[in-house]
């Protein structure tokens, strides 16, 4: 029986510059699970001004976009409004674009085809404060080259930050050749090809956590 969005139905703002994935979303949100789908938009600009004016509980947020895409989208967003829940939904499946979204601010990446029961699930994971980072249900990748040192998750956690190597190495007191090192063995524990992806798996695994430094 199609569930009908009651106003203290959890808001979610649709930004996807395809109108038929908006469109059938839209339905599939509110009829299937209640949420009140409060706004929708073609691209960033638009979205930074309609959630401006709605303040939606969540927002779904595409990569690719023309004008200005997902990622800087996220980043204006979070600048003006650090309590903006954003998750995104996505057709790329590229660690740069996830890790890069996570550092944003972003509280989840999922794919577009994941099935609406888990999305609807990763909605209200979102909205209760929680983050999600794979599609619900699937399994979690785990580190192959062995644990990850206390040394290495404040590494990672750094670099998630955006630090380099060098700076990395004035902020721990180690040194730079030190930090290179713990690079190589995150790289490496955690199947990553450079940084950006190990970020992403850190999310992934749990390592980080939004809002922390690791």
């Amino acid at each position: 029986m199609a569930a009908t969005p009651s106003p203290l139905a959890i808001s979610v703002m649709l930004v996807d510059d395809h109108p038929v994935m908006r469109v059938g979303l839209a339905n599939v949100l509110s009829l299937n699970h209640g949420f009140r789908i409060v706004a929708q938009a073609d691209d960033g600009p638009t979205a930074l001004t309609l959630w401006r004016k709605h303040k939606p509980n969540v927002t779904l947020l595409d990569v690719s976009m023309e004008r200005m895409d997902g990622i800087e989208t996220l980043r204006r967003l979070r600048a003006d409004h650090p309590d903006a829940n954003v998750l995104m939904l996505t057709s790329s499946k590229a660690s740069e674009d996830m890790g890069l979204a996570m550092q944003a601010g972003a509280r989840g990446y999922l794919l577009k085809t994941i099935h609406h029961e888990e999305l609807a699930a990763a909605i209200r994971k979102v909205h209760r404060g929680e983050v999600v980072t794979a599609a619900i249900g699937q399994p979690q990748p785990k580190p192959s080259g062995g644990l990850i040192s206390h040394r290495e998750l404040e590494v990672l956690g750094l670099i998630r930050q955006g630090f380099s190597n060098d700076e990395i190495a004035r902020l721990l007191g180690i040194s730079e050749r030190t930090v290179r090192a713990h690079v190589t063995a995150l790289l490496a524990n955690l199947n990553a090809a450079d940084r950006a992806q190990a970020v992403a798996r850190g999310f992934e695994l749990g390592l980080l956590k939004i809002g922390a430094g690791a």
